[in-house]
C-alpha cells in the first residue's frame, strides 16, 4: 500500500553481495594480516635492535615510523571495509589490491628512513673518526 507520504516508492530488496565480494575481502584480509605479521612486524623489530646494538649509530626514527603506521592502518582497514561494502567483484578486487600495495608501502617505509638517517649519521661519524685516528697515529 502506497501512501501520500512515500510518493509511490517501494523499498527495494537487494540481493546478497556476490560470493567474489567476500573472497576478495577475505584474500585482502589475509594477505594483510601476512605482510604486517611476515613483514612489516620483524622488519621493525630488526631494525630496533639494530639501533640498540650500535648504541645509537643507526637511528630509528620511532615517531616517524609510528605515524607512517598509524596513517597506513587507518587507510588500509578504509580500503578493506570499503572492499567488503561494494556490490561489485571488481571494486571489492581493485580495493582489495590498493589495501595491499598500502601495506607493503608502509613496510617498506621504516627501511628508507633509516637508510637515510644512516646516511645523514655516516657523514657526522667520518670526521670524528679520521680526527680519532690522527690522535691515535700522531
Amino acid at each position: 500500500m502506497t501512501t501520500a507520504w512515500s510518493g509511490g516508492r517501494r523499498p527495494r530488496t537487494r540481493g546478497p553481495r556476490p560470493r567474489g565480494v567476500w573472497i576478495a575481502g577475505g584474500i585482502g584480509v589475509v594477505l594483510v594480516a601476512g605482510v604486517l605479521l611476515g613483514a612489516f612486524l620483524p622488519l621493525v623489530g630488526f631494525l630496533g635492535g639494530v639501533t640498540a646494538t650500535t648504541a645509537g649509530l643507526v637511528p630509528f626514527p620511532f615517531v616517524r615510523v609510528t605515524v607512517v603506521a598509524v596513517l597506513g592502518l587507518v587507510v588500509v582497514l578504509a580500503l578493506l571495509a570499503m572492499a567488503l561494502t561494494r556490490r561489485h567483484t571488481t571494486t571489492a578486487t581493485i580495493s582489495v589490491v590498493l589495501a595491499v600495495l598500502v601495506s607493503i608501502a608502509v613496510t617498506i617505509v621504516p627501511v628508507v628512513l633509516v637508510a637515510v638517517g644512516s646516511a645523514d649519521r655516516a657523514g657526522d661519524v667520518w670526521p670524528i673518526v679520521t680526527e680519532l685516528w690522527q690522535r691515535f697515529t700522531g
